[in-house]
């Protein structure tokens, strides 16, 4: 058991770390404010290459792991660019797996290159309203009609298709109550997002502004039999493929904001000074501190072994959901004790710590919430019955 990064995962490191200085609070806070999809950040990542860490050389990308993209997430979010940044290029990492692995040729030709070199950016359509996590009843409804696809129906909190190009979605294509599993009549498709088709209303929300959230609604909206995935009815397997690296960067993604915000904290706690002393030399401030960062220690460990064990191709299920699970709370804790650390002035916004915990959120609840995380583990690890 070796905990030294490879030479190769320094470089990544490092390299982030020097460029994120390049968008520094000011930046992050300004797009906040706006609302602005971090167009030159998205476009730097795609320069240096970074936006196809994982996928295969022979397609533009580097070829490296989820344990490599973890790093790099990481570093992102640690650089104080937090869910704002690396919710902007997200899905460039992981998104597009079920296209590496079930796609075509001519489908990776095609689709994954624009990715890599961010001439093309997408989205990821799975959510609806009315099933949640429960995917196995979405209502999206794809009608093959000679060689295309006719889609009628909704999706719900779809990030970033104000600015994208193609989505990765996911529809029925035989009915429900015609399949023998609920989990069969699921189909894939990577599409272009025709916006005379599909009407994208954007919800306005708590955090990360500079990275939208939406509802789409399709009407009749046609996708080529060449932009389905695999084979028809078989979406779900294909799209259960992408799940755990998502589990595992998101959980990077948390620990990184929890620790820029203990960065923040510690900071601010050596320098501010009450009843003639640094609020740093209270142990009621040290602890808590203390107590996160062991505790967003801990929980890297968690991510690493997820992300070794997927690219080794190991089953990484529950420790992917509990990398996932814990990263999650340890981050909000780590984010709110940076706000109770500033006191008054951890409600202002110029401090920065506040968009934190606003944005700290998202991977509590997202992609999976805490407690289907928990019905996982207790149901594959622990042989519980199901609760739900």
């Amino acid at each position: 058991m070796d905990f030294a990064y490879t030479d190769i995962q320094n470089v990544i490191k490092e390299s982030l770390e020097r460029t994120c200085k390049y968008f520094d609070d000011q930046y992050w806070l300004r797009i906040d404010e706006s609302g602005e999809f971090p167009e030159e950040f998205y476009q730097k990542m795609a320069t240096d290459g970074w936006l196809g860490i994982c996928i295969p050389e022979e397609f533009g990308g580097s070829g490296y792991g989820v344990l490599e993209a973890a790093i790099m997430m990481r570093a992102i979010s640690e650089s104080g660019a937090g869910m704002s940044g690396s919710s902007s290029i997200h899905i460039n990492i992981f998104g597009l797996k079920p296209v590496e692995v079930y796609g075509n040729k001519e489908q990776k030709e095609r689709m994954l290159l624009p990715i890599v070199t961010g001439s093309e950016k997408a989205c990821f359509g799975v959510t609806e309203p009315d099933a949640g996590l429960n995917t196995t009843q979405l209502k999206l409804r794809a009608t093959k009609v000679g060689d295309r696809y006719r889609v009628n129906g909704q999706k719900i909190w779809i990030s970033t298709a104000q600015v994208a190009d193609n989505i990765l979605l996911l529809a029925r294509t035989t009915p429900l109550e015609e399949v023998e599993k609920s989990t069969e009549g699921l189909s894939l498709f990577y599409t272009k997002l025709d916006r005379q088709k599909v009407h994208i209303r954007e919800i306005a929300k708590m955090g990360r502004h500079a990275v939208d959230s939406n509802e789409l609604f399709f009407d009749d909206f046609e996708i080529p039999e060449t932009d389905l995935i695999g084979e028809e009815g078989k979406g779900f397997n294909y799209i259960l493929y992408g799940l755990n690296p998502e589990r595992i960067l998101i959980a990077a993604e948390a620990i990184g904001l929890g620790m820029a915000a203990l960065r923040k904290a510690s900071d601010y706690a050596r320098e501010r000074v009450v009843f003639n002393r640094a609020i740093g030399k209270n142990q009621a401030i040290q602890h808590p501190l203390a107590a996160s960062w062991a505790e967003l220690q801990a929980t890297w460990l968690q991510v690493l072994k997820a992300a070794w064990l997927y690219d080794k191709g190991l089953p990484c299920g529950a420790d992917a959901n509990a990398a996932k699970y814990l990263a999650g709370e340890a981050g909000f804790k780590a984010c709110e004790r940076a706000v109770m650390t500033h006191g008054g002035f951890g409600y202002a916004r110029e401090y920065h710590v506040e968009r934190y915990l606003r944005e700290i959120m998202i991977p509590r609840i997202a992609p999976v919430s805490p407690q289907l995380a928990l019905c996982y583990i207790a149901e594959r690890v622990l042989n519980l019955p199901k609760s739900y």
